[in-house]
This record gives structure tokens, sequence and C-alpha cells, in this order.
């Protein structure tokens, strides 16, 4: 055989057995394709008539939730699962429309649901980067994903996507779909649809938005968390931005058109009523009070019924009352030791360079450490004396040279700075804008409380219960028992005029002590603030001055269980006011809501009028079907103390606002009709002041929740008078001063000081005719006898016919 035969053969050959592995092959693919249909059309089969009902989609029908308004009716909370305002397809503007096209979906009205190009463009990408950054799904996936499934990422979700996808896209049209898209789509803060975020962040109906800000909404969707403009507004203008961009390519808009919608300033605000920036007034703790309040009524069906809850609270005097608690709170924390940087992250050289990068690992940052408010977060670049850098993201660099803001954190920047305590690259830093300067300054740790109500009815109108709401929902106001100190001592003071002592009393200012054996448990030497003392003062110089030698004998004087009894008429808890001396000190337990509402007694006459926070509440109708009746000053039935003792109370607490611990009050308020106290409690653990008119009773607290030190030298006028002075110089504004009225029938005046014409049988702890200026409280020492000396007293011994008013020590 030729070698040209051989070599034909073997060709024959291998083209026989290529001809049949082909054909094996494309029997193979067909059958394994007719596997794969036959599958397919078995899993369609099987899932498509499991897909959900479109029914409830064409007729959707939000839960509407419980809304919590002011009383001159702005929003201050909403409860529910969702925020919502439907709009029909033609009331959405179409500049809403093209820039949520250009954002999210160009290709919207030309593809059957799934966008293949979209799908080819983003895998390429995703090629190219290594990385998913980009998706493929389409606005009508979107609503998909958003109505009915999970998001849990498997196949059988993807799978379900996708033919429910194509279910939608056979059962409703185009323009429902969009509808569909932008009434129910997550814009943050609780938004949901377009029309709902608008309001949100721009304080405006969505028909009303200009071009920019409707590319700003229309960025949202892509991370609703971090592209909003509350939550970021650097991120959210450069998906603007780039919404903006998309559009001018499409010829949405014009070059004139996009040049000023780029040049346009975003502003967040809130219209009256809506929520901005969280709400419109910083009223978290009311609206959550309020809902506890309601929750106790009607459960779980508050929160879909459409209930409308009306406070009592004035929109103006909480958001007043919300900046006061807040720059208190920093003055405090500038005036602290400084502890050092929140944290130190490790900040490789020249990151900054790299915006992706450095956005992502500030974007990370938040995570740990957000935004408080008013402070927000930051990494130090440099930092040193006279100077610190500060990075909020990769375009937004703040410089702090301010010589009052570096003195805040100097302890810091020096060269031999503890590594605790220094600034230097990479640590997290808190910013705040200080007025015309910015300067670094710690989360703060101290918290402070403000309640505020009306006395002749105990309407609240105003209540801040801490710091930051969202730190925790905890409500110093109404859930903080604390050592009152020496804003308890008018309630002392209080008791002894109805047993027999006037303004006029001498009463020793010496110090003292207790053995152990005398108290039963651990000796006692209770002190002065500033260990300074006086032989002998009337009752009035000893409030003025907040002396504790004379708080601790009136109570002797009048009996520790009396005053307990007494007390209680305030509204205070037995339990937590022990029928001890150092309850003339202060040493129960009070919430700060407690306190104003025993200082409106004062303010009123003497009546108890319990406070309340709800006016009314009324159903989704408007139909009102809660209604508040409260308590009213003047009701007999409400009078607690003598009209006798809230006259001679008022009198004292207006003078120690005027020449005592308080006078700081009438220096810079001017008032003659203001009362108050100040209080601070053992080492400056809680801070207080109560004060009141005829017309506001209100009372600041400061303090660490787990006590602790305030410091050296803070005290109540220090620390929380401030406080409630930048508060009332607001809510006191308009209101004229309320002249004292004429004293009641039964007191008397001798020689400048008042004093009780008589007395309920048995009452009287010493009294023997009319009492004078020149009556005295003796003795210098707390003695066993004081129960015989006492005795002798009422029994009309000679000595107390001396003595017309003596309560022996």
């Amino acid at each position: 055989m030729s070698t040209d035969t051989q070599s034909s053969e073997k060709n024959s050959n291998q083209r026989s057995w290529l001809s049949r592995f082909l054909l094996k092959a494309a029997v193979l693919a067909a059958g394994l394709g007719l596997s794969g249909v036959l599958l397919g059309t078995l899993a369609l089969a099987l899932a498509w008539p499991n897909l959900p009902d479109l029914s409830a989609m064409i007729d959707y029908r939000p839960r509407v939730p419980l809304r919590i308004y002011t009383a001159d009716k702005v929003l201050i909370g909403e409860f529910g699962e969702e925020r919502r305002n439907v709009l029909r397809f033609d009331e959405i503007p179409d500049v809403m429309k093209a820039a949520i096209l250009a954002a999210e979906d160009d290709n919207f009205y030309r593809h059957g649901g799934i966008d293949w190009k979209g799908v080819a463009r983003a895998a390429l990408a995703n090629l190219t980067t290594m990385a998913r950054s980009q998706g493929a799904s389409t606005i009508t996936m979107q609503v998909a994903r958003n109505f009915y499934l999970s998001s849990e990422k498997t196949y059988t979700r993807k799978f379900y996507e996708l033919l429910l996808t194509f279910k939608i896209e056979a059962t409703l049209t185009k323009d429902q779909i969009l509808d569909l898209y932008m009434n129910q789509i997550y814009l943050g803060h609780r938004a949901y649809g377009f029309a709902a975020a608008s309001r949100t962040y721009f304080g405006k109906q969505l028909w009303d938005v200009s071009v920019a800000e409707a590319a700003m909404l229309a960025g949202i969707p892509k991370a609703p968390s971090r592209f909003n403009p509350i939550a970021n507004f650097d991120r959210a203008r450069s998906r603007q931005l780039y919404v903006l961009g998309r559009m001018r390519s499409l010829g949405y808009l014009t070059q004139d058109e996009y040049q000023q919608a780029v040049d346009q300033k975003i502003e967040l605000r809130s219209a009256p009523g809506t929520p901005a920036g969280g709400y419109a007034v910083h009223g978290e703790y009311v609206a959550e009070l309020a809902r506890q309040l309601l929750y106790n009524v009607y459960q779980d069906d508050i929160y879909s019924r459409g209930f409308n809850i009306y406070t009592t609270v004035s929109s103006a005097d909480q958001e007043k009352a919300y900046r006061a608690v807040r720059d208190g709170i920093l003055d405090y924390t500038r005036r602290a030791r400084y502890p050092g940087p929140e944290a130190n992250l490790d900040l490789p050289a020249g990151i900054e360079s790299d915006h992706a990068r450095f956005d992502a690992l500030l974007d990370a940052l938040q995570d740990e450490h957000p935004d408080n408010g008013s402070l927000l977060a930051g990494v130090v670049l440099e930092a040193g004396p006279s100077k610190i850098v500060v990075a909020r993201t990769a375009q937004q660099i703040i410089e702090v040279t301010d010589k009052r803001a570096l003195k805040i954190v100097a302890r810091g920047l020096v060269k031999n700075a503890d590594d605790q305590v220094r600034i230097r690259r990479g640590s997290v830093v808190y910013l705040h804008e200080n007025g015309d300067y910015w300067e670094v300054i710690n989360r703060p740790s101290v918290q402070a409380a403000l309640i505020a109500l009306r006395p002749q009815d105990g309407a609240v109108q105003a209540m801040v219960g801490g710091f930051h709401f969202q730190d925790g929902n905890f409500n110093r106001v109404t859930q903080a028992w604390r050592q009152p100190g020496s804003a308890f001592k008018p309630f002392i003071y209080a008791s002894s005029l109805e047993k027999g002592l006037t303004p006029a009393t001498q009463i020793s200012d010496e110090p003292f002590v207790l053995t152990a054996q005398q108290t039963g448990s651990k000796p006692w030497s209770p002190k002065n603030y500033g260990n300074t003392y006086e032989p002998m003062l009337t009752m009035r110089q000893g409030l003025y001055k907040s002396r504790n030698m004379v708080s601790i004998r009136i109570m002797q004087a009048v009996g520790p269980k009396y005053v307990q009894d007494y007390i209680m008429r305030f509204g205070f808890d037995r339990e937590r006011q022990p029928a001890v001396l150092p309850l003339a000190l202060g040493a129960g337990s009070v919430t700060p809501l407690q306190l104003a509402g025993a200082y409106a007694i004062f303010a009123n006459g003497g009546y108890r009028v319990p406070p309340y926070l709800i006016d009314r509440v009324t159903d989704s109708t408007g139909k009102v079907i809660m209604q508040a009746k409260p308590v009213v000053a003047g009701d007999a039935a409400a009078r607690v103390i003598d009209a006798r003792t809230a006259y001679v109370m008022n009198d004292l607490l207006r003078g120690v606002t005027v020449s005592g611990t308080g006078a700081r009050v009438h220096r810079e308020l001017k008032r003659g009709d203001i009362g108050g106290k100040t209080g601070t409690t053992n080492d400056s653990h809680d801070a207080w002041f109560a004060g009141y008119t005829p017309r506001v009773s209100g009372v600041v607290w400061m303090g660490f929740d787990q006590p602790r030190s305030l410091g050296s030298g803070e005290t109540g006028g220090g620390a929380a008078l401030p406080i409630w002075l930048d508060y009332m110089r607001h809510a006191l504004k308009d209101e004229p001063v309320v002249p004292a009225p004429p004293p009641p029938p039964g007191l008397n005046r001798i020689d400048g000081e008042y004093y009780f014409t008589e007395y309920p049988p048995g009452q009287a702890v010493a009294r023997v005719g009319l009492p004078s200026p020149s009556d005295a409280l003796l003795g210098g020492t707390i003695t066993d006898g004081i129960g015989d000396l006492l005795n002798q007293l009422r029994s009309g011994t000679e000595e107390r016919h001396r003595h017309p008013e003596v309560v022996p020590f």
C-alpha cells in the first residue's frame, strides 16, 4: 500500500471520528437543552401559581401610623411601620419621573422587565474591576422585591423575583409600575415613596420640588441609609450630581437647566407638621412618653388605626428647651477636663488622596461613631498646638484654629501628652460649629433634663429627658430618681410654717455631731457648703444662704415624722423620703417631674395639680376619642397646703432669686415674680435649679447617669441654673410680670415679716401670743433631750413664756 493511500485512509478515519463526536455532542446538548426546558417548564408550572396575587399591589392601601403633635399642631413623632403620602401617577411631576428614570432605569419603557443590555454592561464593569460594583435591577424588579420578597440572597429568591417581574410586566402598564415604585420605595428616615421623602427632607409637596431637589431624591434608592441628605449630605450631593449628569446626557435637561440645578443650594427644612432632619421640633422624649401612655390603653392597635395625639407641649417652648439643654451640656463639657479622643485609627499615609477608599473608611467610621445632632464625627489628619485638621469626608476638610477652641483640648495637643489623651493623626473626634468657628469637643458623658409645666393645671409645656434621645430613650425627667439636695429645703420650711415658725425665727447655724449611738447607725457630722458657719440666722437668711445646719434644726424642731407626712401633700413618694434628719438636706429621691409639680403648688397658691401631657386623642376621621380633664388650681378639693403657707413661701423663694443663691435670676431676667431654689448634692453628684412664676414652673437637673462628681466647684447655680435661664428667657419673653396678690386672711406682718394669726388646734410646736422678729430658736447642739424639752414648751412652763417661740437644741 502506498503512502498516499495510507494517509487518505487515516484522514478519513479522523473525519469519521470527529463526525461521530460532534453528533453525540449535539444529541447530548439537545437532550440537556430539552431536559432544561422540561425542568424550567416544570419549575415555572409549579412556581407561577404560587406567585402572589397582584390585586393587593394594585389596590394598595398603607397602614396609617400613630402621629403625635404639639398643642399648636406641629408633628413631633410617628410610630408605625411606615410614613407615606400616596399620590396618583398624574400628580407626580415630570421632573421627578425623569430623575428617577435617569438614576435607576433609563430603558424602563423599552424593556420587558429585565434590561439585558444593562445586565451585560454591569457584568462587563464588574469583570473589569473584579468587584460587584454595579447591578442591573430594573424598576420592575425593585417593585417585585420590595412588595413581596425577602432580602435573602439565594437562587430561589432570585428565581421568584424573575418570575414575579415577568408577571408584573404582563399584568400592569408601565405607568402603573412606575407609579407603584414612586409611592412605595424606601427612602430613609421611615419615608416610603417620593412624596413622603419630599416632605421629610425639603418640607414641601412633591409637585413643588426643583430639578436639583428631584435629582437628590432620585439618588437615595441606591443606598437609603447612606445617600439621604440628613444622614450624609456630602454623599447625597455627590449622587445628586451623578443623576443630574445622567438627566443631561439623556436629554431631560438642557445645558442651562443642568447648570442651574448644579448651582442651586439645597436647604433641608420642614413644612408645618412635617419631619425634616428628624422633625421640625425635637420632641422625641415627649413623643415617646405620649406613645407609652396611649399604649397602656390600646396596646398594639395604636400603630395602625390612624390615632393622633395632641399634647400640651408648645412647639416653640419645646425647641428652646432642647437647645438650652444641649448648650448647657456642651458648656459643661468645654470646661470639664478633656479625656482624650473618642478612638484612634491606624490611618495609612496618603489615604486621603484616594477619595473612594477614604470615603469608604469614613462611612465605616459613622457606624461606630455616628453624628450626634450638631456634633459631627471626623478623623484627624494633622494635629498641633495651633491647628487641628479634621476630615468629615474626602471633600470636606475642616481646620480648627480658633484659640478658644484649641483651649478645650489643649492637654491633648502638648508634646508630652499622655497616649490616652493625645490628639494625633487617625484620632476620631467630634466637631461642633460654635457660632463663627469650629471646635473639637467630645461627645458628652454628662446628662441633663428640663421640665416645664403650667402651675394652674399641670399642663406640660416642654420636656427634654437627656442630651440625645437616640443614645437610649431613658427619660430622665420621669425615670431618673436622684437626690434633690438643697432644692428640697423649701418643703421642709413650708412644714415649719404650719407648726408655728416664721421667717424671722432665729436659728443656730453652728455645726454639730451625732454619735453612732444617737443615730443608731453611723456618726453624722453634716456641714454647710464651703464650711462657713454663723452663730444665728433667721429662717429667711438660712434659706437665702441655703445653710444645711438651719434646715436640719428646723426639721428636728418640727419632727421628722411630721415632715415626712407633710411633704406627701406635694406628691412625693413616702418610701423614697425617709423620716430621718438627712431628709432636710434632700437625701431622699425625686424625679425632675415630681419636683416641678411640687414647686407648682407654691406657684399656684397651694393647689396640687397633677402634671399631664396628653390633651386629646383623635381617630383617623378626626373624632375625639379621649379628652383630658385636668385638675385646676382654685378647686377646693385640690388644696393641699394652707394659702398662707404658699404666700409666705413665695415671698421667701422670690427673695432667694433676688439676694440668695439664685440671685443670678434677678440680675439677668429682672423680674420680681420669680421664685426658685438651687440644689447641689454631696460631692456635686447632682446639680439642680427649680424656679417658677405664676405662669410656669420649671426644673433643670444635671449629673451623670452613674452618679459621680461633676467636679469641684460645680453647683446647681453654676451648672443647672444657666440652662433654666436660657429656657426662661424665651418662655417669659412676652409674659407680663405678675404682681404679688394681697396676703390671704389670717396672715399679718410685723416689722416686715409675715406670721400666722392663728393655727389649727394642736398644730403649733411652741407658740404663746404673737411671734415677733426677736423670737429665737436657741442652741448649738442637737441633744437627746429634744423630746422632753418640746414637752416642757407645750406644757406652759415659765421658760416657754419668756421665749414665745423657743425650740432649744
